[in-house]
């Protein structure tokens, strides 16, 4: 993955991607990039669709990584995606949550399979609030008024 540390204007950076969010909102045809010469490109549907959703999660101030589907990873970049400790990683893998290979005496772990858990634990997360607060509901802890959940 390459990484560039960029000096960044904020302000001006957030009103220019929200205008581009806009533009493209607004321009379901392919897009095009004009090269300095003035030579236009057409760019191909998988790539404006790409580029139309970091877009979107940079103007709703998301971080945004991109990395290649079949990627292998160390069990510390699989930790931190996960936003858990790497031993607690390590028993995930040992407990079969999570696949991984050994090379040498090192785990490495494949994006997708890291992708997968991550989308299954927090679809557990969700049917798990929304039985909590049925229960509330149900006990009269809760209030279905008094505030909205965004789905």
């Amino acid at each position: 993955m390459v990484k560039h540390n960029l000096p960044v204007e904020p302000l001006k950076d957030t009103e220019s991607i929200k205008r581009l969010e806009c533009l493209l909102e607004q321009e379901p045809s392919q897009g095009k990039l004009v090269a300095a010469n003035g030579q236009q490109i057409p760019i191909p549907e998988p790539v404006y669709q790409v580029l139309r959703e970091v877009v979107h999660a940079m103007a709703l101030g998301k971080a945004i990584s991109i990395v290649p589907q079949n990627r292998e990873m160390t069990t510390q970049e699989a930790a931190d995606f996960l936003n858990v400790s790497r031993p607690y990683l390590i028993k995930l893998l040992k407990q079969g949550e999570i696949d991984y290979i050994k090379v040498g005496s090192h785990r490495r772990v494949n994006f997708q399979d890291v992708m997968e858990y991550k989308e299954q634990r927090n679809l557990k997360r969700r049917e798990g609030m929304k039985e909590m607060t049925q229960f509330l509901q149900e006990e009269g802890f809760y209030d279905e008024d008094s505030c909205e959940l965004d789905e």
